[in-house]
């Protein structure tokens, strides 16, 4: 089974220690990022035309003696700090501009309208920008594009999946820009450069505020960026007046093939929940990705709220089990009918601004109607 988009992370190969909760779950895990990083596929990439705008290798890049690994990382909290440099001092509209980002400088040579995006995120990031990219991949839980972005994206051309990117698709678009992450295609960004200049984030995510300003700054587009972020903060923090005191904990919950997650404080729908602030039970309140629970430990989900997605076809995950089961009965949540199914595409997959707007949306509806 490929890879799923939140499963991957590089660190140094240091000695990784697993981390468990000592007072929570016998056998469920606390994650950080984990699967096995699968490299990506590559047909005739040697061949692709060259680009202008070439990186300059930097501190950011990492090392190339690297293992993916279940957990985090020591410097798995730390993204944002990492990030502060990242971007460019060029005022909108010069060009060339230099962008710094995780894998060293680029120069974009002139203001970018052929971009591919790498990731589900780069793809939120510029549709919210009002720019339709020429080349996207998918999710290996979805080959169709968002259904949220659907009448905004425009018509782009598949480019392979997230896990396996096609080079060779990639070239033929003769794009300006390709936007993606170190987490996901550091091994293709040499030959990713050559084709096009190419801005990677450090991986995709909880720290998306930063990848959406580092997202805009080729096209000197930060000040859009930072207004919209505004207006998100601005309806989470109305929610948050609207509910006052009363504030409900909401337990994110996930089923994925061969896993089960209660989604933690370091995921894109933690800071969502984090900025309204809505509380999440203890087992959640950690620096982590995400719990995993076995269907025998779905109790551990309790919670005032419980939003429930499910990653690809639910036929391949436990859902109907869990769902169907005597112990799923017995949760609070369930009993009040308040244990609702939310879209998995805005609520795990969007990592960007419009999926972020959205998930507001839903817990506005669910959680404080009326605001």
């Amino acid at each position: 089974m490929a890879p799923h988009p939140d499963d991957l992370v590089l660190v140094p190969r240091t000695p990784s220690r697993r981390r468990f909760l000592s007072a929570g779950i016998a056998g469920g895990a606390v994650l950080g990022l984990g699967g096995l990083l699968t490299a990506c596929g590559s047909s005739g990439g040697s061949g692709a035309n060259g680009g202008s705008g070439g990186a300059t290798p930097g501190t950011g890049g990492a090392s190339p003696d690297q293992k993916s690994v279940k957990q985090g990382g020591d410097d798995y909290a730390t993204v944002i700090e990492k990030m502060k440099g990242f971007g460019t001092d060029a005022a909108p509209g010069v060009y060339p501009r230099t962008v710094k980002h995780a894998m060293g400088e680029t120069v974009i040579p002139a203001k970018p309208t052929r971009v591919v995006v790498l990731d589900t995120g780069e793809l939120d990031n510029v549709v919210a920008l009002g720019i339709q990219p020429v080349g996207i991949v998918y999710t290996d839980g979805s080959k169709s594009l968002p259904s949220y972005l659907k009448d905004k994206a425009g018509n782009p051309a598949n480019v392979g999946t997230i896990n396996s990117l096609n080079l060779e698709a990639i070239a033929a678009l003769k794009p300006d820009l390709i936007l993606g992450s170190q987490l996901r295609a550091q091994d293709q960004y040499a030959q990713l450069s050559k084709i096009a200049p190419t801005v990677f984030s450090l991986r995709p995510g909880y720290p998306w505020k930063q990848n959406f300003q580092l997202n805009a700054s080729p096209f000197g587009l930060e000040a859009e960026a930072k207004t919209q972020l505004d207006a998100y903060q601005a309806a989470a923090t109305a929610i948050g007046a609207k509910l006052g005191d009363k504030r409900p904990t909401i337990t994110p919950l996930r089923f994925m093939p061969g896993r089960t997650r209660l989604y933690a404080e370091l995921s894109f729908i933690g800071t969502i929940l984090t900025d309204v602030p809505l509380p999440q039970p203890k087992i959640e309140q950690v620096k982590e990705l995400a719990v995993e629970v076995s269907p025998e430990q779905i109790d551990k989900a309790d919670a005032d709220w419980i939003f429930y997605g499910v990653y690809g076809s639910p036929s391949s995950t436990n859902q109907d089990a869990v769902l169907g089961g005597a112990l799923w009965k017995t949760l609070g949540a369930v009993k009040s009918g308040q244990a609702r199914p939310v879209s998995d595409e805005t609520w795990f997959l969007g990592l960007g601004v419009m999926a972020a707007n959205a998930v507001l949306a839903d817990l506005k509806g669910f959680v404080a109607p009326g605001t």
